[in-house]
């Protein structure tokens, strides 16, 4: 049976990740731009090319806060299904991810500090692929918690008719 038959091909998800993502994904970007921020201050008292260095790194940086988190948003995507879990992301390197449920192994729900802070999780789904588990970053937290139950119990359920 192909995977046009079963339904299972690799397509488009459906759902968009939740909008607090954005927030998210700006605070991520924040803090890896400003970290080198005191450096290059510093530097500047040093050797004057510095200065225009640091001026270029802070246009950079604006441009990173208000670009990043718009491409994110428009990129990712995610759906779960009876029958498998889909995903799509990546802002450089696009990946798009097609799981059935009958190759899942586990499923988890992680929260980082900055995702707690915006009431966000991230659900990975890890089966038998070598490719690694399927990430689903940014979602609410509840609906996040709510998939995993979901999800494990139709896992459960397709192994066990499986044997």
């Amino acid at each position: 049976m192909t995977a046009a038959q079963t339904g299972l091909g690799l397509r488009p998800p459906r759902e968009r990740v939740d909008l607090r993502c954005r927030r998210w994904w700006t605070a991520q970007v924040a803090i890896w731009m400003v970290a080198p921020v005191p450096v290059l201050l510093v530097a500047t008292f040093f050797t004057p090319v510095f200065v225009l260095v640091a001026a270029i790194w802070v246009v950079a940086a604006i441009a990173a806060l208000v670009v990043v988190p718009r491409v994110r948003w428009a990129i990712h995507r995610w759906e779960a299904t009876d029958q498998a879990i889909y995903s799509r992301s990546g802002l450089f390197w696009e990946e798009w991810r097609a799981a059935p449920l009958s190759r899942v192994q586990t499923v988890d729900k992680t929260r980082g500090p900055l995702q707690r802070l915006f009431g966000l999780a991230t659900v990975v789904v890890t089966t038998a692929s070598s490719k690694g588990a399927v990430r689903i970053s940014a979602l609410d937290a509840d609906a996040a918690e709510e998939m995993v139950d979901r999800l494990t119990l139709l896992a459960e359920d397709d192994q066990r008719d499986a044997t």
